[in-house]
Formats: C-alpha cells, structure tokens, sequence
C-alpha cells in the first residue's frame, strides 16, 4: 500500500515538473513587450527586446534591429527580411544572433566596420538612403561629444556607427544607435516614432534626451538602452511637452 501510496506521490511530482518546464518553455519567447500602431491602413508592430535591441513587423516584412543573443532565444525568433546594425560593438553586433534569422532572403544593413564580422552586408554611409525591400532608409549619424574613454577617445567617433530612419507608410521611424545629443538631430523632422539611447557613460543623460527631443519633437519617444538610468527623470523633464508622449518599456 505504502509502495502504491509514494509511486503515486512520485508520478504526481513528476508530472508537475513536466508541465512547469513545458509551460516555461513555451512562453520564454512571448514575454517582449509589444506596441502596434497604425501606418497607411496597416499595422505596424515594434517588439521591445531589450537594451538596444529591437524587431519591427510591417506589411508582412520583419526587421530585426541589432539582434544580440544575450536578449533573446534568436532560435525561435522569426526570420529576417532586413536586418539593420547600428554599429559593431557586441551590444549592437552578434553574427550568432544574426546565423539563426538570416535567410537566403535577407537584406544586411550596416555601418562599414562591421562589414568585416557579418558577410556580404548593404554597407550605408551617414547621410546615405537606399530603398530596402521596398522600404525607405536613411542613415543618420550617431557618436559622442561629450563622453569620452580615459584616453580621451570618444565612446562612439563621429563618422563610424549608424542611426536609421525607416519610412513605413505614414510612420517615420527614428533608431539613433549609441549616440549623444548631437547637432544632427536638429535637421530631422516629421518623426513619428524616435528611440533614444540613455545609459552613461556611453550615450545620453536623461537632460541630453530631454534636449533632443525638444529639438526635433518626435509624437512617441521611446528611451532605450537605458542600463540602470532612472528613466522617471525623462519623465519629469518632459512633463510639460503636451505633444512629446515618452512611452517607457523594457529596454535596460
């Protein structure tokens, strides 16, 4: 009886372990945080990632934004049509992440310097626009003034790495990269939809993202890369901008 009695006991357990590793399985890859907006009649889904990382679902095209295995399973992430790299910094570029949702298919954008980690990549210049897969881009520049490694060299040097504006129907979408406040972003206009960096002492202080965005006043603004920045200060800096809606989701 006693044998029958912990047999039953022991399948019980068993069977609850199973279902556990099964349930926790199934929804590792469900837990992003998702906005949809609508753009010419359409939708347009952003999937927040995490830190710098992003995918954007439009008309049926997925763009990956600086896949990085250490923020997601890329295993059971959808295939790419475009991905877009801002820079070569293992934050930004992982050639792992890009091997599991790089098809035969697959449109590569990139800066120069990472065009020697990731193989027959659309290298684009700052200033530069191309049409990809039907879908307008524009590269911007993106780099430090102000932060600067012990030896004096800029985190992020002018010239080098990538911010991308993508139109998508009736919603321009601003991706800055690693950068700070920089007089760039004075000439962009019409952004619906901006990410901006926020962590120190690479990118932006919450009073340098204030500052952008009263300059070229994207609808949404969205931090991201934000490290352990208290993202509540860019709250309270742009309390007051009625036409600046800062939207805060799971980007550390």
């Amino acid at each position: 009886m006693k044998q029958l009695i912990y047999k039953s006991l022991f399948r019980g357990i068993l069977l609850i372990i199973v279902v556990f590793l099964f349930s926790m399985n199934g929804t590792s890859q469900q837990e992003f945080e998702k906005d949809v907006f609508k753009a010419n009649g359409t939708e347009l889904e952003i999937t927040f990632i995490g830190h710098g990382t992003l995918m954007l679902k439009y008309e049926g095209k997925i763009i990956h934004v600086d896949p990085v295995s250490r923020e997601a399973d890329y295993s059971k992430m959808p295939g790419a049509d475009i991905i877009l790299i801002t820079h070569e910094h293992g934050d930004h570029l992982d050639p792992d992440a890009i091997k599991l949702i790089r098809t035969d298919k697959t449109a590569i954008v990139l800066n120069e310097k990472s065009k020697s980690k990731v193989e027959d990549g659309i290298v684009m210049k700052n200033g530069e626009t191309r049409e990809v897969k039907g879908i307008e881009i524009k590269a911007v520049p993106a780099y430090n003034i102000k932060h600067h490694r012990p030896n004096g060299q800029p985190f992020h040097p002018k010239s080098i790495g990538n911010g991308y504006v993508l139109n998508l129907g009736n919603k321009k979408v601003y991706i800055a990269g690693d950068t700070e406040n920089i007089p760039e972003m004075k000439e962009l206009k019409n952004i619906d939809i901006a990410f901006l960096p926020m962590n120190l002492p690479y990118t932006m202080t919450p009073e340098m993202v204030a500052d952008a965005a009263k300059t070229f006043r994207p609808r949404i603004l969205y931090p991201y890369h934000f490290g352990k920045t208290d993202t509540n200060e860019l709250v309270v800096l742009l309390k007051d901008e009625k036409d600046i809606e800062v939207r805060i989701r799971k980007m550390e």
